[in-house]
């Protein structure tokens, strides 16, 4: 007859003790792949809910087209497709390609004392119902006394920045002239060095157009400035002359391919990000380059920036290629005002302005913030008024 000994009661506990160990084993296997399972799931679903670089510009474009339907006439909409990641996702164990931002801008320049109070309304909730067609949440927006910022994410990554801003009453340039009056369009070249000289404008209290070089020391400031005090703003973009005078730090030259030109452009933009529009800062062997233009509109058009040739020589094909590209466009169809830096001299070539924007139904005259050349325009504008020709921006007259 067997005895149970203190060793055959161990062995029976040792024995139960593997048995729950491994039933508490196997459940804490099933549990977490389980758990893994559930995770692996969720973040498929997560990452398949954040939309492409592609779907992000398509749903830009009809943000853009969505504000274009619901303002006035004359509102400015720029589009910055911006190239820095804002954030990604997990997809198959790995970080995939974060997505960039796009930047919307809304500038609602028919806005004054007889403007609608729920245009902004109206407008927020036209941009809405293209965010909820497409699924993408909104941020609560900021709100200052003259703008509105609201943000668009896919699963929690930003997609858009959307920018609405009320400017200054003056900046609508559409003044008590009858319909039909021929126009006439001041743009001033070369700012950004030179903090008087825009003080200097600003005082003139009239529509001027003002084209500012990148990188300078007052570049960002003249812009701001000039976007409160009701002037329009533009991108002087430095390019390739003849004669190599004076380049810029940096400049468009023939033989740049796309990326660039395009990287080149971008960084020049976001420098002056009040810019509506762009136009060539000497650039004769540049705009008479037919491959570099080729490369250089789609960048603008993608931009939502409208050009203008400055006509700095007459074999120009920037005009052409911009009008054939689809980039909203003008160029200088009189004379510039001050090649010779005399009152006398600038005030004959601003009569001559007025009479070709009577002759043509509209003309862009170009100039430099010259003391002499502002002192010409202050005794000489009024005149336009008295002959029927009304002062607007630049981008009044391109089409």
């Amino acid at each position: 007859m067997q005895r149970s000994g203190p060793s055959a009661k161990s062995a029976k506990l040792s024995a139960k003790i593997k048995t729950i160990f491994g039933i508490a084993l196997k459940a804490s296997l099933f549990v977490l792949c389980a758990v893994l399972t559930f995770y692996a799931l969720g973040c498929r679903r997560q990452g398949s809910a954040i939309i492409t670089p592609g779907q992000v510009r398509q749903i830009t474009q009809e943000l853009a087209k969505a504000a274009s339907d619901a303002t006035p006439s004359g509102t400015t909409i720029k589009i910055r497709h911006t190239r820095k990641a804002l954030g990604g996702t997990l997809s198959g164990g790995k970080l995939s390609a974060a997505i960039p931002a796009d930047d919307l801008y809304i500038g609602l320049r028919n806005a004054g004392p007889n403007a609608d109070p729920t245009s902004t309304a109206k407008l927020l909730q036209s941009l809405e119902g293209i965010a909820t067609r497409h699924r993408l949440t909104l941020d609560p927006a900021t709100r200052t006394a003259t703008t509105t910022r609201i943000t668009l994410r896919s699963a929690g990554v930003a997609t858009h920045s959307i920018q609405i801003e009320i400017l200054n009453s003056r900046a609508s340039a559409k003044g008590d002239a009858p319909p039909g009056a021929p126009r006439l369009a001041i743009l001033l070249d070369d700012l950004g060095s030179d903090r008087a000289a825009a003080d200097a404008i600003f005082a003139l209290r009239v529509p001027i157009t003002l084209s500012i070089l990148p990188y300078h020391a007052h570049s960002q400031e003249i812009a701001q400035q000039a976007r409160k005090h009701g002037c329009e703003v533009m991108l002087h973009l430095p390019m390739q002359s003849r004669a190599n005078e004076t380049p810029e730090q940096q400049e468009l030259r023939p033989g740049l391919a796309r990326d660039e030109v395009e990287n080149i452009v971008t960084k020049m933009l976001e420098e002056v990000p009040e810019a509506d529009g762009v136009n060539n800062h000497q650039g004769s062997q540049a705009t008479s380059n037919g491959a570099l233009m080729d490369e250089l509109m789609p960048v603008l058009r993608d931009a939502g920036v409208f050009y203008v040739d400055s006509r700095t020589t007459t074999e120009t094909v920037a005009y052409d290629t911009a009008k054939r590209d689809g980039v909203k466009t003008a160029f200088r169809n009189v004379p510039f005002l001050d090649d010779v830096q005399n009152k006398t001299a600038i005030k004959r070539q601003l009569a001559l302005a007025i009479r070709g924007a009577k002759e043509k139904g509209e003309a862009i005259a170009i100039g430099h913030p010259h003391p002499v050349t502002l002192e010409a325009l202050r005794e000489i504008l009024p005149e336009a008024k008295k002959q029927g020709v009304k002062l607007v921006f630049v981008s009044d007259v391109v089409h």
